[in-house]
């Protein structure tokens, strides 16, 4: 039993590190930038069938695609941001999901005309495959792997946000764009770069996980609400928020699917309604 327990609480972190992955580019744009922006999950489809166009059709390996799956999610994002969404800015919440909602079903049409309704196949290097022993308990090399993968990117924002010029224009631009654009900052540059380091991040998500949450047209839909939920509960603007939230997500979804399976798909909502009513601003809350 104890090893079944600890086999839980391993996979349903890397899941829930997965989905914090995935999750904190839509917090650093929902969060930083006030837009409610119910389309993140078209960018994280966009990193993925980057990474199985290249592993398919070109020979690409699986490590050397993910950088690029991050480049193009970025670039897409930021012309979108640039041509798109900066003209909802100042619109109010409802316009700004009717118009991400309307583009998450265009881009859902467009793969599947262009890829089909299927699943899309990933293959993993072979050091990627299979299980390592630790402490006597055998996990998953790759999700071992995803584990790490999100805390350096977790480090790296931290750093990025709170230690960079950078990372100090976004928070000045967010607090109070008047007072940041008389300081010589240039905002609309700054929102544009911030989208597109969300929007790449998701894409980077994408493409890490294809193996653990598949990858097929219906990908921005079927995860919408899970997106949701880890920046709802972990709190929007925030890197350590949606950690947390994502991590105890994931293991109270893996759990309850595996021990109370009749009921599993949804412990996850019942947990996001005890934490939101104990939480209503969030885990952790960010600060101006």
């Amino acid at each position: 039993m104890l090893g079944n327990f600890v086999g839980v609480l391993f996979d349903g972190i890397a899941y829930g590190s997965l989905l914090f992955l995935i999750s904190v580019g839509l917090s650093v744009t929902m969060g930083l930038m006030n837009f409610v922006n119910l389309a993140h999950g078209a960018f994280a489809m966009v990193g993925g069938y980057v990474c199985v166009e290249l592993m398919n059709r070109m020979g690409v390996p699986f490590l050397a695609t993910l950088p690029i799956a991050f480049l193009v999610s970025a670039f897409v994002g930021f012309v979108l941001e640039r041509t798109l969404y900066r003209r909802l800015y100042e619109a109010d919440a409802l316009d700004q999901v009717l118009f991400s909602i309307g583009l998450t079903f265009m881009v859902v049409a467009a793969a599947t005309y262009f890829w089909g309704p299927s699943q899309q196949p990933v293959h993993l290097p072979d050091w990627l495959k299979g299980q390592v022993t630790i402490l006597g308990l055998a996990v998953g090399v790759y999700r071992l792997f995803l584990i790490g993968v999100v805390i350096l990117i977790t480090l790296a924002l931290g750093l990025l946000i709170e230690r960079t010029r950078f990372g100090a224009k976004i928070r000045a631009s967010v607090d109070n764009q008047q007072a940041a654009a008389g300081m010589g900052i240039n905002v609309s540059q700054v929102f544009s770069l911030t989208f597109a380091l969300g929007s790449g991040l998701g894409g980077l998500g994408g493409g890490l996980g294809i193996d653990v949450l598949g990858l097929d047209p219906t990908f921005p839909l079927k995860y919408m609400v899970y997106f949701l939920i880890v920046v709802a509960v972990g709190g929007a603007g925030t890197i350590r928020g949606p950690l947390l939230a994502a991590v105890l997500l994931g293991v109270f979804d893996v759990a309850g699917k595996y021990y109370v399976p009749v009921i599993g798909a949804f412990v996850i909502y019942g947990l996001m309604v005890v934490l939101l009513l104990l939480f209503p601003s969030g885990l952790i809350s960010r600060r101006s």
